[in-house]
């Protein structure tokens, strides 16, 4: 076979194979991510940083900081949205900033981040948390905001 006669053939076969594999796949199940899906369905990507205090009733009963989970299964969620009532607090007063106080008391591994949680689109976090997030501005910190993840208070960035 010439060189030429072989890529022929190797293209025959290329082309093949990708027509076979459009074939087996359906278009809406393939693997490549449109720019909707990964940032939601609207295509609009906030970022944000949070301070979660887990209790009782959190899904997860363990954290980077009580890895068994002892603190947590103890702490009620009344106990929780009292303790990140007054970190709140003392963050829109000015005495502490967001970041450090994430970084020394949320039960989330974004703590070694100062709580950032990085971009994220709709459809990526919890409902409640979502919701809350898309709806501060940038710079602004939330109420407490319940999910099964815990109690969170939410600094959107972005």
């Amino acid at each position: 076979m010439t060189g030429t006669a072989k890529i022929d053939s190797d293209r025959k076969r290329k082309k093949a194979s990708i027509y076979t594999a459009e074939k087996e796949i359906p278009k809406d199940k393939k693997t490549k991510m449109s720019s909707s899906n990964r940032h939601g369905s609207s295509g609009v990507e906030v970022r944000a940083s949070h301070i979660l205090i887990k209790h009782e009733g959190s899904r997860r009963k363990a954290s980077w900081k009580d890895p068994e989970g002892r603190v947590i299964k103890n702490t009620t969620r009344e106990s929780a949205v009292s303790q990140i009532k007054l970190l709140r607090d003392d963050i829109v007063s000015g005495k502490v900033q967001f970041e450090d106080v994430a970084a020394r008391y949320s039960d989330c591994s974004s703590a070694k981040r100062g709580g950032d949680l990085g971009p994220f689109g709709r459809g990526q976090m919890q409902k409640p948390f979502e919701e809350a997030t898309f709806a501060l501005k940038v710079g602004e910190i939330s109420d407490i905001v319940d999910t099964d993840s815990g109690v969170h208070i939410i600094k959107r960035t972005k």
